[in-house]
């Protein structure tokens, strides 16, 4: 049947549309392609049966874009003709190279077709092979650009809005690649066909687990076992309170130097960032210069942290210090802060200073943390106070799912984290790699919802941490322009999190002295890289 459907369809259609049904469809044994239609419907079912995670639900995508097109005037008549006559050109021209119409490119048979658009995910020769796809994904970039433009061209709206808006209007344009369908990408036609369909149900098979758990799978969930292959640096939990685990790492020499370190890994996450392997392990590494090591392991927030705020996160940094102090009997630390922890420990030694106290910390490194928050990179998209009353929603214990917070993070870089991610493991039904780096980042944890919006309201909203004494920790006025203690500063030159211009801020609140590097690679892969990668 679908042989005498291709067929049909080059008589109709001619050229353009009779390649799009890859050879060897029609050729596949009937029974596999039922057995294939049967095993879909049976997951289906067993789907609908039960429910999908309350964030995962697609329909409540309708009301995000229906505002968004309600504010970008694709609709405008000007619009609507620029759109149309660009439109007509893109097609005599992408259907012109293939000889149907008007030819425009080079008659010799090997000649490839010299598109107007590029872009990578649209690199593979399989999308300018065929005249359909070439078409579609043409049209796609061309729509993408006119939409940009539109949300670039809306007037009376404020700066931040402008960019929320263009934002916004970037995101969904992603959304709606033709990559990300299956019967709109070629790539994904091929391997149904070769598979015989099995690529669709392993696929269906990765969508409704993901969507049933809320999440995006990266990796390979069954890969890495805690203290087995992830995690394996020998330590042990020697101090416990109700907000977090402090562990202790003995050093592997001899000689073992005399201040230890404490690290404050971001609590959005799990403590592991810097021990992934003993590769790539931090704290292996540390310990063999005969450093001790304390690495904190922050709970993940339920009911019970639903009073918690930053107060609480700073006097835990202090009561990690002290504990150090105590148990080696030490006059001070070393102290590392990744990312937001980061923050926090600026806040944290501004107390201390203020406090008579500084001496408990011998030196800080700062890895992608800002204290500045004037121009936070994308996640300003997210801080309005529409967006952070409606974390309230989401939050109604008290605490915000681990889960939202990685979708937010993923979408900051969309077509990385989240569509490659489903053309690969929906569309193609590949299996999932053995990646320790992605199995951490989607090891989420859960955030105290008062501390969150009051962290979003007065420090990305307000930026209030670098107006001195504006705001207090414990009961002590913070006043950044107090800390004297030598810092080591690190950015990520493709950090879309912390972006480097923003963490270099933190060495204009300084008084003591600071190295700052300015390292290659992102938010992680930035911090966690080894010596022997020679990078």
């Amino acid at each position: 049947m679908l042989r005498a459907q291709t067929e049909a369809a080059s008589q109709v259609f001619g050229q353009m549309f009779a390649p799009v049904l890859p050879k060897g469809l029609g050729d596949a044994p009937t029974p596999a392609w039922g057995d294939v239609a049967e095993s879909l419907q049976a997951m289906w079912g067993q789907f609908q049966s039960g429910a999908a995670a309350d964030y995962a639900d697609p329909a409540k995508l309708t009301g995000l874009l229906e505002s968004w097109y309600r504010q970008v005037p694709l609709a405008d008549a000007d619009n609507q003709k620029r759109l149309w006559d660009d439109s007509l050109q893109l097609w005599q021209s992408v259907l012109g190279q293939y000889g149907i119409g008007p030819t425009t490119h080079d008659d010799s048979p090997d000649a490839e077709a010299k598109l107007p658009r590029s872009d990578r995910r649209f690199a593979d020769p399989k999308w300018r092979e065929q005249p359909f796809f070439a078409l579609i994904h043409q049209a796609y970039l061309l729509f993408a650009e006119q939409a940009e433009a539109a949300a670039d061209g809306v007037q009376a709206l404020d700066p931040a809005r402008q960019q929320q808006l263009r934002f916004l209007t970037r995101a969904i344009v992603d959304a709606l690649s033709p990559a990300n369908f299956p019967l709109t990408n070629p790539i994904a036609l091929d391997r149904a066909i070769e598979t015989q369909g099995e690529s669709l149900t392993k696929g269906l098979e990765h969508m409704l687990a993901d969507l049933s758990r809320g999440q995006l799978t990266h990796t390979d969930p069954e890969a890495f076992k805690l203290g087995e292959n992830i995690a394996v640096t020998p330590g042990k939990v020697v101090h416990e309170t109700p907000l977090y685990q402090l562990i202790q790492y003995t050093p592997t020499t001899d000689k073992v130097l005399a201040t230890p370190l404490v690290i404050f890994p971001p609590w959005i996450n799990r403590f592991y960032i810097l021990d992934l392997n003993p590769a790539k392990s931090f704290v292996r590494w540390a310990v063999e210069q005969g450093v001790t090591v304390f690495m904190v392991s922050w709970k993940s927030a339920d009911a019970s942290m639903a009073d918690v705020v930053w107060d609480d996160y700073v006097r835990a940094q202090i009561d990690a210090i002290d504990t150090v102090r105590t148990r080696l009997d030490v006059p001070s630390t070393h102290a590392i802060g990744y990312c937001v922890a980061g923050t926090t420990l600026a806040a944290t030694l501004a107390v201390l200073a203020r406090r008579g106290e500084a001496d408990k910390v011998k030196s800080a490194t700062f890895f992608t943390a800002q204290v500045d928050f004037a121009d936070p990179g994308d996640l300003k998209h997210f801080v309005d106070d529409q967006q952070i009353d409606a974390i309230a929603t989401l939050a109604p214990e008290g605490f915000l799912d681990g889960r939202y917070m990685a979708a937010t993070f993923n979408l900051l870089r969309g077509n990385d984290l989240i569509w490659s991610y489903v053309t690969k493991n929906y569309l193609m039904g590949e299996d999932y790699p053995a990646f320790d780096l992605l199995h951490w980042n989607g090891d989420v944890t859960n955030l105290p919802a008062k501390w969150h919006c009051a962290y979003l309201r007065d420090l990305y909203r307000d930026n209030r941490l670098v107006e001195p004494d504006a705001l207090s920790a414990d009961g002590t006025p913070i006043d950044l322009r107090l800390i004297a203690t030598p810092a080591y500063i690190q950015a990520g030159r493709e950090d879309h999190i912390a972006p480097p211009e923003s963490v270099w801020k933190l060495t204009r609140q300084l008084k003591g002295p600071w190295i700052f590097l300015l390292a290659g690679s992102g938010h992680i892969a930035g911090v966690v890289n080894p010596p022997s990668s020679k990078k």
